[in-house]
């Protein structure tokens, strides 16, 4: 938690948090634009916060995934990591596997409120955790020792499932009865749904996520290595959170890799110090250092070097490449939008990397007038000094 860390460095993990918000908002208008020449045309040397436009994508190779999008909106990352940022400021700062899972599943699953494009690991996610319950559902049921009818059958479980989805543990056999007990007054047939819902509890596995190593597994690390920076148990963490969307070992590695890198960063180890401990936890550390190190190549050459779709070992070496080379945050997330493909994915790391060491405002800082231009910008800042305030503490106290 952040509670042993100075004041000044809770400020620059505060700005460093804005900073993925910020760097997302800004991407994406040319997000999945994976023709540089088209994205200079478009944008020239300011090509942050355009308006999504199907028009930007003819005369050039992309994907135009963000129909109906305003300038200031974010993508499925930006959303992705509002999840994270909710589930740990209800738990106190602390991953919650089944909260996280939940709220994930309850914002992204049908009458969810995302309204926008669906990504392969949370498409995927979504099936297993749906196949998950199915199984356990036919598990409990060729386990009860109640005779049930076809019918009670479904009613029971249209009667479990509303608790299943937000409650666990002990938590469930009281409301489940009262609620199957407005139907079935029977005690053994409200047993057996009590055991329905403990079976689907028991049976709900942590590493609910896809078979995938794409960005999803990092772009939501930063207000998880905010809520655990500094602690021994950092890694163990970043991997239980990976798990829940991107269930791949390299994408736990690679993930292990961001959250080493801004782990340093928001303690205020300086950016080339940070990126040689990052290194360390990356499953190729040679493209990273060869990503730092060529000073020949701007960002559309290191997109043309190590690709720039969403896939991580083409993602993180630009990412490097960019933090290594660029002297402000408008710098940086410029040519991370410049460079083209997923900026959106990467703008998750390097906004954060370049806003922890730079802050917010001034000629290096986060433009405060891009923070202006994020949609709900008030309620996110209020959000992420919540979490890195660690604001239950206070409203423990005060209720004390």
């Amino acid at each position: 938690m952040t509670s042993n860390l100075a004041d000044d460095r809770k400020a620059a993990i505060i700005a460093a948090l804005a900073g993925g918000w910020v760097g997302d908002a800004a991407s994406l208008g040319l997000h999945w634009l994976y023709d540089s020449q088209r994205i200079l045309e478009v944008g020239d040397q300011s090509p942050e916060f355009l308006p999504p436009k199907a028009d930007y994508f003819k005369g050039g190779f992309g994907y135009f995934a963000h129909e109906g999008k305003q300038p200031g909106d974010v993508s499925h990352y930006g959303a992705a990591t509002g999840i994270l940022t909710d589930s740990l400021l209800a738990s106190a700062g602390r991953l919650d596997i089944r909260d996280y899972q939940r709220r994930f599943r309850a914002f992204f699953g049908p009458g969810g409120l995302w309204q926008g494009y669906i990504d392969n690991p949370t498409r995927v996610t979504l099936d297993n955790l749906n196949s998950i319950e199915r199984e356990s559902i036919e598990q409990a049921r060729s386990t009860t020792t109640t005779e049930l009818t076809d019918k009670q059958k479904r009613v029971l479980v249209q009667k479990v499932l509303p608790y299943t989805r937000y409650l666990s543990g002990s938590q469930l056999a009281e409301p489940v009865r009262n609620a199957i007990n407005l139907t079935y007054h029977e005690p053994a047939v409200q047993e057996a749904g009590v055991h329905l819902a403990e079976t689907i509890d028991r049976n709900l596995l942590p590493e609910s996520g896809a078979d995938d190593m794409q960005l999803p597994a990092v772009s939501k690390l930063p207000p998880l290595v905010a809520s655990y920076c500094g602690k021994e148990n950092l890694m163990e963490i970043t991997e239980a959170a990976v798990r829940v969307t991107n269930n791949n070992d390299e994408a736990v590695a690679w993930a292990k890799c961001a959250a080493r890198l801004l782990d340093h960063l928001f303690q205020g180890t300086p950016m080339s110090t940070a990126l040689e401990a990052a290194s360390n936890e990356a499953p190729s550390r040679e493209k990273l250092s060869s990503a730092q190190t060529d000073s020949s190549m701007d960002a559309v050459t290191a997109g043309d070097t190590y690709g720039r779709t969403c896939y991580l070992h083409e993602a993180m070496p630009v990412i490097f490449h960019i933090l290594s080379h660029a002297s402000s945050y408008a710098e940086a997330i410029r040519a991370n939008i410049q460079c083209g493909g997923d900026s959106c994915g990467r703008a998750w790391i390097i906004g954060p990397a370049m806003a922890a060491v730079h802050g917010a405002g001034g000629e290096q800082g986060i433009p405060l007038s891009w923070l202006t231009r994020v949609k709900n910008a008030d309620a996110i800042i209020k959000d992420i000094e919540s979490l890195v305030g660690e604001e239950w503490k206070r409203n423990e106290q005060t209720q004390a």
